[in-house]
């Protein structure tokens, strides 16, 4: 049999489990495709023109118009289940029963009219906390993601699978407002009764793996688990560490360290016996990407199996190249996690030793780095504090301060209080040291100072895991009360403390005290739920 005469088979389609599409409502009239090889699912999305081969591997896509996540066209079904739970509000937006059936309804019957992709996973490394994860998606790109992102069953357990979570995802499907209740075209809607997320309106991927995030999110804290917006690595001594932090932070950048193994690069839960990645890949930004400082990442966009969303290519040499912003600058490479030579393959680690809050203070005011107590731990952690640039949005046209709690704040159903509840209690068990570490501007603000040296970043992080900053004696920033260390080896002691760096020292004066008053106007929402010596703990 030739290779034009070749009819779909087990072998050309996957093996189906033994969980039928049957038990999600699904009658496809097309081909389904069960977990198909990484390979068969390049050949199937360059078959629909959807995809281009990429120099030395990679299968580069295009998501536009959708190039980020949408967060204003995010649901939540309100009903019984999370009538009590869930935080309702701008992040948490309900979605009535008939609203979600309706849409429902339309999705599957769109869905029955294409060729599926069924990709089975896990969510949770740790089995005890583990959901199985099912997606159903028109896309073969997309399952790919799914198989980079998630953890990935053996072939014994693919045909016994049963998922506690399905997503439905139909990323050329619109949603309509009018019928579906959503405010557009687009739709990211999660049914916890029905356990079931509806992904439409959308190519860009971030949304597959940022709802199941927001399911564990609910899911863990009654199992005790907290569950994080963070990479984590672990050094040569089984010592764990944390690092959170917003877009453009560089959390994925100081977690991916020669020297410490991997364990993941953004979600992971904290229980009784220690930390575990929910993940099974990374989803690295790749702007401005260089082998010389991200080697590990950069390889990785260099391997086949990545893909590559909305880089710019060369039409000849098909080469990335990482510094064209010309589709966005959210550029992104979504790998297995084994693709990082030091990653840590049973996703797991101990109880961390430290934890990083990573900002990008755009305003230079907050310090390299400084410890925390665990009241301001809870106060920062509750604050989730970065800054945005000029340029970044439009009408944005000076920094501008970013408060998302928790460091994730969009994916947070239920109040951001029961989180830092949890964190300061885990932070108490463990005694693990909480540093808050700037990573934005010295010597000025944006477009007056210069960016945080990375070389002086690396440095004051590996010494504060390797325990060289325990002993040194602190002293107290006078507007934010965070202890400072007075020196670190290998920086210099003027870097350390913000002030010094600003040649107009008033200006600098008055730049803190504006970024103070932000703080505590953008804490007041949360000053019911907690005690009085965490919101003590915030600028004096």
């Amino acid at each position: 049999m030739t290779a034009e005469t070749l009819e779909p088979t087990v072998a050309a389609t996957g093996e189906p489990g033994e969980y039928g599409l049957d038990h999600h409502g699904l009658d496809p009239n097309g081909t389904v495709y069960w977990n198909l090889s990484p390979a068969r699912l390049y050949e199937e999305s360059f078959a629909r023109g959807d995809g281009r081969l990429a120099h030395m591997g990679a299968i580069s896509t295009v998501t536009a118009p959708h190039t980020g996540r949408s967060p204003n066209d995010k649901f939540t079904v309100r009903d019984d289940l999370t009538e009590e739970t869930v935080d309702w509000g701008k992040v948490n937006v309900p979605m009535s029963t008939d609203h979600w059936n309706a849409l429902r309804a339309d999705v599957v019957d769109y869905l029955d009219g294409q060729d599926l992709f069924v990709r089975d996973a896990q969510a949770g490394a740790n089995d005890a906390y583990a959901i199985k994860v099912r997606v159903v998606s028109e896309s073969p790109w997309h399952s790919l993601f799914a198989y980079n992102m998630f953890r990935r069953p053996s072939a014994d357990e693919l045909r016994e699978l049963v998922p506690d979570f399905t997503v439905l995802h139909a990323p050329h499907f619109k949603a309509d407002p009018e019928t579906h209740g959503s405010r557009s075209a687009t739709c990211v809607a999660v049914n916890f009764s029905a356990q079931e997320v509806i992904v439409c309106g959308t190519r860009y991927a971030g949304e597959i793996k940022k709802s199941i995030f927001a399911v564990l999110n609910h899911l863990l804290p009654e199992q005790g688990v907290l569950p994080m917006h963070c990479s984590a690595n672990i050094g040569p001594e089984g010592d764990v560490a944390l690092f959170f932090g917003l877009s453009g932070t560089g959390k994925t950048t100081l977690s991916a360290d020669a020297n410490r193994g991997l364990i993941g690069d953004d979600e992971h839960g904290w229980g009784d016996d220690g930390v575990f990645n929910f993940e099974g890949g990374c989803y690295a930004k790749t702007i401005k990407l260089t082998e010389e400082g991200e080697p590990e990442i950069y390889r990785a966009t260099q391997m086949f199996g990545t893909i590559i969303e909305n880089v710019i290519l060369d039409r000849e040499s098909r080469e990335m190249d990482f510094f064209d912003s010309e589709i966005t600058e959210n550029t992104r490479a979504s790998y297995p996690i084994e693709y990082i030579p030091n990653a840590v393959p049973s996703g797991m680690g101990g109880q961390p030793q430290n934890v990083v809050f990573l900002t990008a203070d755009a305003y230079g005011v907050l310090p390299p780095i400084s410890r925390l107590t665990p009241e301001q731990a809870m106060y920062h952690f509750l604050s989730g504090y970065t800054a945005k640039l000029a340029g970044t949005e439009r009408g944005v046209t000076e920094p501008k301060a970013a408060f998302s709690a928790c460091f994730g704040a969009p994916f947070l159903p239920r109040h951001p209080s029961v989180y830092a509840e949890m964190l300061g209690e885990r932070l108490r068990e463990t005694g693990a040291k909480v540093w808050l570490v700037n990573t934005g501007w010295t010597g000025g603000k944006y477009g007056e100072g210069n960016r945080m040296s990375l070389k002086h970043t690396r440095t004051m992080v590996k010494a504060a895991l390797a325990g060289e900053l325990d002993e040194v004696p602190t002293r107290a920033d006078p507007v934010f009360g965070l202890q400072i260390p007075n020196t670190v080896p290998g920086v210099p002691t003027d870097v350390l403390t913000p002030r010094n760096t600003w040649k107009d020292k008033d200006a600098y004066d008055r730049q803190a005290e504006q970024l103070a008053s932000m703080f505590k106007e953008n804490f007041e929402r949360f000053a019911d739920e907690l005690p009085d010596a965490v919101r003590k703990a915030g600028p004096r």
